[in-house]
């Protein structure tokens, strides 16, 4: 289904007949009975968004959406409680959510308390022995929990993993090792996640993983997530993020893309156009995309229930990214 702008023109429903019965007759102290219809326009549009989401429900059931969590929605209560709700609702009407994490906020934290002083290089963190033990811990240890016991809370049943469970993830060092034990994806291993997700459960992975030494590695979650996503061939990768998506000008919000093919995302980058932060998330979905991910979705985890506005509703919030263009109008 192409992206288009919703429709404003409702059909308002008729209203129903009631039938007296000897229960129902009004006394003096009843209200009386209203001959206007007694739905709200609320209620209508209630109805509206359900009409809308029931035929991406119907497709999407069964299938595999791979989750990048991060950002603002990692830290706002507001966010995460509509983030985990999102989730629950996914996992409700079928649709097999796997999240990955970052954590980046509660690192910094816990290296200031422990007079760690973070180093950033290229814009990814230098880990030495000692700053990797603090991200594991908070990673695995920590944050990782603590999106379990919060998903658990709203009746998901979810279940805590990292890169070195079932050897999901191995690592390799990222570039040429000068960011220390920051790592890369060298092989994903997707084998222990299918009977979980099989089985109704949600896993939630932290982006922390072994090399073939069994050092442990602090990778990228984005990029986690788009190589799980490629490993499970999911039928959507979605990265949450701090932005609108992907903007033609990154200083103003109105001009974001809202769908763009495989080639259109790599002319971006090309032109210089997609640029900064933005490029990696952009190339993590391009390589989604290239190992058989039907879309990938950048989408602004401000947003409340950013999730459910992007899956199950004909605009979207953010930016889809797919193969082609006759994908496109199928999607």
């Amino acid at each position: 289904m192409t992206r288009g702008p919703r429709s404003n023109a409702q059909r308002q429903p008729k209203p129903r007949r009631r039938t007296a019965s000897p229960h129902s007759l009004p006394t003096l102290s009843s209200r009386p009975l209203s001959t206007e219809p007694s739905i709200s326009h609320q209620d209508t549009l209630r109805v509206s968004v359900l009409s809308e989401a029931l035929p991406y429900i119907q497709r999407f059931a069964g299938r595999r959406i791979v989750v990048k969590y991060g950002g603002a929605a990692m830290v706002q209560e507001e966010l995460r409680d509509a983030v985990f709700r999102d989730l629950a609702l996914l996992a409700s009407v079928g649709v097999q959510p796997v999240v990955v994490h970052g954590g980046g906020p509660e690192i910094n934290q816990w290296l200031g308390r422990l007079a760690i002083e973070p180093q950033f290089r290229d814009g990814l963190r230098v880990t030495d022995a000692a700053t990797m033990d603090v991200v594991e811990m908070v990673l695995v240890g920590r944050v990782n929990k603590q999106i379990v016991n919060g998903l658990n809370q709203v009746g998901v049943r979810a279940v805590g993993l990292s890169g070195s469970d079932g050897s999901l993830v191995r690592a390799r060092p990222y570039g040429d090792g000068d960011h220390g034990l920051v790592g890369d994806v060298a092989a994903v291993h997707p084998a222990v996640l299918r009977p979980l997700l099989d089985n109704g459960y949600v896993p939630v992975i932290s982006s922390v993983a072994p090399d073939s030494a069994g050092r442990a590695h602090n990778i990228n979650a984005d990029t986690v997530a788009g190589e799980l996503a490629a490993s499970l061939q999911a039928e959507k990768l979605i990265l949450l993020t701090d932005t609108p998506g992907i903007l033609r000008d990154r200083h103003d919000p109105a001009s974001l893309l809202r769908q763009l093919t495989l080639s259109e995302a790599r002319a971006l980058i090309a032109e210089g156009i997609v640029e900064g932060g933005m490029t990696p998330k952009t190339e993590c979905c391009i390589r989604a995309l290239a190992q058989g991910v039907a879309a990938a979705h950048i989408v602004d985890g401000r947003v409340p229930h950013a999730l459910l506005l992007e899956v199950f509703t004909n605009s979207g919030i953010g930016t889809m990214v797919v193969g082609s263009s006759r994908t496109l109008q199928n999607d």
